[in-house]
Parts: C-alpha cells; sequence; structure tokens
C-alpha cells in the first residue's frame, strides 16, 4: 500500500482540536437541553451533560467561567447555553466549552447580549484599571445625542448654569432606529477628529433620555461600544434610566444616571469655585500675613543683634567694663591703704611702748657712769664715781655714796 500514512492518536486528536477551533461555527455555539450527569470538582469546575430525547453533549464548565455567572446549572433543568466546541484529547471526548447559562425561556436577544458582553469583557473593555479620570477644568466638550430631544436642551442649560466658560462640540445622531448604530459611530469619530486652534475636545458625552429595552439597543451594539472604547479622550455616557445599564456604559470611563447629571459630572460648579476662591483669598491672606509677622520678627531679631554688635555698643560696653575694673582697682587701693593704716597705727602703738621717753614719763629715769655707759648692776659704779640720771625733763648729776646688791 504504497503511500499510506498512518497517524500517531496524538496527531489524529490535534487534527481534531485545530478543526473545532478553527471552524467558527463551533466557537461560538447556542445550545438547548436538560441538565445530566452533574458533578462539581474540588477545584471549582463543574461537569454535566445536555440532552434531549435523541441525543446528548458533554459539557465543561470552567471556574473562570462560573464565577460570572449568577446561578449555576442544576440537574433536571432546561438550559441555555454559551460555548465552543472542544476536542479533549487525554479523554477522547468532544465536549462543549461553556461560558454562559440562562434558563430557558429567556429571548434570544437577551441571550446574544450577554454573550457579547462576555465577550467584551474578555476583551478587556470593561476593566476598570483603563478607565480614564474626566478633566477637572474642560474647556471644550463633545456631546453626542438626539439633535431633536430634550438631552441635549438639558445638557446645555445645565453647563450654562455651572460652567459657563466650557464650549460645547454638539455631534447629533439618531439614538434608536435601524440607523442609529451607524450614526452613533460616525458621531464618536467626529469628535475624536475635531480640533479647533490646535486643540480637540477634552471629553465626550454619550447620552440619550429613558426608553425601552428595544429603544436603548443602539446602545447595546458591538460597534457602539468598540467605538466608545477607541475614542482617544474620556467618555462619559448618560443613556436611559439609572438603572439601564447598556454595554456603551459598561465600555465608558464613567457613567451617569441622567444627562444632567452627566453634565454635573463633567463640569466644576462654578459657586463652589467661588467659594474655593476665596477660602484660598483667605488663607493666602493670612500665610501673607503670617510671613510678614514672620518677617518683621526676623528683621527685628537681625536688628537687635546689629545693635548689640555695633562699635558704639561695643565701646560702650569696653567702658563700662573699663569703670568696673576701675572701681574694682578703687575698692582695692582704699583696703590697701586701709590695712597699712592699721598696720602703721600698730606700729606706731608699738614704737610708743618701746619709746625711751615714754618710759621716763611715767617716772623711769636711766642712770650712767663716768663713761657714759648705762648702769645695769651696781658692779659697774663705785662710791665716789660721778652719776648722770637721764628724767624726762632733764638730768640729774650726783655721786655714789654706796652701792647694794641683790
Amino acid at each position: 500500500m504504497t503511500g499510506l500514512r498512518v497517524l500517531a492518536v496524538s496527531e489524529l486528536a490535534w487534527y481534531l482540536q485545530q478543526l473545532f477551533r478553527l471552524t467558527p461555527a463551533l466557537s461560538d455555539l447556542w445550545v438547548r437541553g436538560e441538565v445530566a450527569d452533574l458533578r462539581r470538582s474540588p477545584a471549582g469546575h463543574c461537569y454535566f451533560s445536555l440532552r434531549d430525547e435523541e441525543a446528548q453533549v458533554k459539557c465543561v464548565l470552567f471556574r473562570s467561567a462560573a464565577f460570572r455567572l449568577a446561578a449555576l446549572p442544576q440537574a433536571g433543568r432546561t438550559l441555555v447555553v454559551h460555548g465552543s466546541l472542544d476536542f479533549y484529547a487525554a479523554g477522547g471526548l468532544c465536549e462543549l466549552r461553556v461560558d454562559l447559562v440562562s434558563p430557558e425561556g429567556v429571548g434570544l436577544q437577551r441571550l446574544q447580549l450577554e454573550a457579547l458582553k462576555l465577550k467584551l469583557e474578555q476583551e478587556g473593555l470593561f476593566a476598570v484599571e483603563r478607565k480614564r479620570p474626566l478633566p477637572a477644568f474642560p474647556r471644550r466638550i463633545g456631546v453626542v445625542a438626539s439633535e431633536g430631544g430634550a438631552v441635549i436642551h438639558d445638557i446645555l442649560t445645565v453647563l450654562r448654569r455651572r460652567y459657563p466658560l466650557v464650549e460645547v462640540v454638539f455631534a447629533p445622531s439618531a439614538v434608536q432606529g435601524e440607523r442609529a448604530p451607524d450614526e452613533l459611530v460616525a458621531a464618536l469619530r467626529r469628535l475624536g477628529r475635531f480640533e479647533r486652534e490646535g486643540r480637540g475636545v477634552d471629553l465626550v458625552i454619550l447620552a440619550r433620555g429613558g426608553g425601552s429595552e428595544d429603544d436603548l439597543a443602539a446602545f447595546n451594539d458591538e460597534r457602539v461600544a468598540r467605538a466608545v472604547y477607541a475614542c482617544q479622550v474620556p467618555v462619559l455616557s448618560a443613556i436611559g434610566h439609572e438603572t439601564d445599564y447598556t454595554l456603551a456604559d459598561l465600555v465608558a470611563d464613567l457613567r451617569a444616571p441622567t444627562p444632567s447629571a452627566a453634565a454635573e459630572l463633567a463640569t466644576p460648579d462654578r459657586a463652589a469655585l467661588g467659594r474655593d476662591v476665596r477660602r484660598l483669598a483667605d488663607d493666602a491672606a493670612d500665610a501673607l500675613r503670617a510671613h510678614l509677622a514672620s518677617l518683621h520678627q526676623e528683621v527685628a531679631q537681625s536688628s537687635q543683634r546689629l545693635l548689640l554688635r555695633s562699635p558704639e555698643v561695643l565701646v560702650q560696653g569696653h567702658r563700662a567694663e573699663v569703670r568696673a575694673c576701675l572701681a574694682r582697682a578703687e575698692q582695692r587701693v582704699l583696703l590697701h591703704l586701709r590695712e597699712a593704716r592699721y598696720k602703721l597705727e600698730a606700729r606706731r602703738l608699738q614704737l610708743l611702748t618701746l619709746d625711751p621717753v615714754g618710759t621716763l614719763e611715767r617716772g623711769y629715769a636711766i642712770c650712767y657712769n663716768q663713761a657714759g655707759n648705762v648702769v645695769t648692776s651696781p658692779a659697774q659704779v663705785a662710791p665716789g664715781q660721778a652719776l648722770r640720771v637721764q628724767v624726762s625733763r632733764g638730768q640729774v648729776l650726783g655721786r655714789v655714796t654706796e652701792t647694794q646688791e641683790w
């Protein structure tokens, strides 16, 4: 058998996987059936079968998809599921990988919307981290709304009241009907390309009044959602009533409950700005007064330091030191003189005590022999010798008549 090629099981399995994954019709399936053979794995995955009277299909709902669902499959219930057909090589099974579960009876339009929502979510169009903040002080706002409705009037009224400085660029569009998705996409693109004086719009308000689910269908269109995502400036959506959520709302950078609320979110309030300006002016005045007071204090302290270091003050200080030194010297001199006087008086008294004249005045006398020596002993004289006796007021001359010793 020339040219016969025998495939390995793994090769055949790979071929089947590629066949399933590359066939568009098998990647976007809606299947209705009754849940059977339901089991949940410890990892959080759900394995079950969908069956009717004639056939059944193996299904798997992975934990990552189950986490987003409001309710999980229950045995015996009839469901409509969305998913893609795949070939599980290890088990040799063809299984439906489910990503969306809905009870039977839900309309096809609702199911398609949920599938589209899941698709866009998986692509990251709803990711919080990609949403951009609105500019604090927009100079130019683009508005996409119906030309004849009350929405644009309400938005302009709020903008004039809150922030009349802002310029509005209006891109009218149909907001319901068959031509609405194309016109909405075209309006968003026009605003994205709009530029005047080197500047485009700072943000876009996508607005519509309330309506039924069918009335809001244009804002659930995939083209509109992707146009909002592709807009180069932040998009603020205000579609329907507060409880209405469309795909455009989920993709937009911020959602407002009403068009009037969108105008309020998009702009600052001039009254509040006035209060802020007055408060800032008061704070600036207080800060300026405090700063001036601090400068005055610094000037006074600097003047005081300069005054203390001026030559005149230094000379006055030296003069005071000189006067203090002179005063201390004078005190020391006076003390020294006083001590000298005390010593001199003591010496004088000592001299007076030792002065012979004083002794003579007290009745004593000094006797001199012929040789002129002071006689202190009888042995120094002899009878008949001349004596000279010194008294306080003169001398007495005499001779020795007799001597006695004791």
